[in-house]
């Protein structure tokens, strides 16, 4: 019997392929966003709607089994008031309908952030979240909303953690890294760049979603590849990969993270407060639990999938500069005063 689903955030980038992948193995579909995706099948069902509408996702959950809750504001967007509005209060908005719907299972993507600069590595599910700044503080506070709804009204959800997600088809601010090796532009590490950083690749964090859907009973998962390095290491294997000449350099890191921070602060930068805090820190997932529990084994590499966007990237440049993405992970990113960093490294 094929089962339905409601994807809030299904036309931006991770609702897409969530979307595409629920549709190949035979479930029926049904996507809630702000615009529509230009690539949305016929057999998926668009819901038009803001997340912090109550009403409006209270009618798309009306006779779904699974809600996969997506829809975030991300760091790209430096508005503290729409992390907020968006992150926490759409996801009450959300707990609320889903309760009331009576949907038998919530898969909540919520994100690293949330362990700002951790305490120790691997990071598992027992180590107590301490953001670094609103972005992860929103999302650590929905999290929390997730919990209390499982705890005092008996919804049944899952709450995935991602690391830092990549595949065919990311952008956002990887367009800009993508941009600077195609043009033979070194590319910056802080420090020696020895720290270690785990990305995930979107079918992978695709796959632990619906592995997760399946399972009864609340439970944390975080989720992130098996096979990674530091992000030096990474990044070599990047302009290895490109041959176009570029090569990976070390700068300070204090003054780096200073002029991160004033940049965007001026608006002088796309960069966010976490871009600047967490790009030359370690943080990588200890994945135990959910290749466990949800007998999920994740398939791509840092270097794999870091190779494979930069590809996609260049097959795309075209629908990239007629800026056609319905989300900022889609969507092409202004450079600022970061063009002139990368041609002067």
């Amino acid at each position: 019997m094929s089962q339905s689903a409601l994807i809030t955030g299904g036309s931006g980038y991770f609702g897409c392929l969530l979307r595409d992948r629920l549709l190949e193995q035979g479930w029926s579909v049904r996507v809630f966003d702000l615009l529509d995706a230009d690539d949305r099948p016929q057999a998926v069902a668009f819901v038009p709607g803001d997340i912090r509408d109550a009403g409006a996702i209270r009618a798309a959950c009306e006779g779904t089994d699974v809600v996969f809750h997506n829809v975030a504001q991300v760091p790209l967007a430096k508005d503290r008031d729409l992390f907020w509005s968006v992150n926490l209060d759409g996801t009450e908005n959300l707990l609320a309908a889903v309760h009331g719907a009576g949907v038998r299972k919530l898969v909540h993507t919520s994100s690293s952030a949330i362990f700002g600069i951790p305490a120790r590595n691997p990071v598992d599910e027992t180590l107590e979240p301490v953001p670094g700044e609103a972005y992860g503080a929103a999302k650590l506070a929905a999290e929390q909303r997730v919990r209390c709804y499982a705890n005092e009204h008996g919804i049944d959800a899952a709450i995935l953690r991602p690391r830092t997600i990549l595949g065919h088809g990311r952008l956002g601010i990887f367009q800009i890294l993508f941009d600077w090796v195609e043009r033979g532009w070194n590319i910056p590490v802080l420090g020696r760049g020895d720290n270690i950083y785990q990305f995930v690749h979107a079918d992978d964090l695709a796959d632990a979603c619906i592995r997760a859907a399946a399972r009864t009973g609340f439970r944390v998962y975080n989720v992130g590849a098996a096979r990674f390095g530091s992000m030096r290491e990474t990044l070599e294997a990047l302009c290895r990969h490109a041959g176009t000449g570029s090569r990976v350099r070390s700068v300070p890191m204090t003054p780096a993270v200073w002029a991160m921070r004033a940049t965007s602060a001026l608006g002088l930068s796309p960069l966010g407060p976490y871009h600047a805090l967490m790009y030359g820190r370690s943080l990588y997932f200890d994945i135990t639990r959910a290749t466990t529990e949800l007998a999920w084994k994740p398939v791509w590499s840092n270097e794999d999938m870091m190779c494979q966007s930069y590809d996609w990237y260049r097959g795309h440049r075209d629908e990239i500069q007629r800026g056609t993405g319905s989300s900022p992970h889609r969507s092409a990113v202004e450079q600022r005063i970061l063009s002139l960093v990368g041609r002067f490294l």
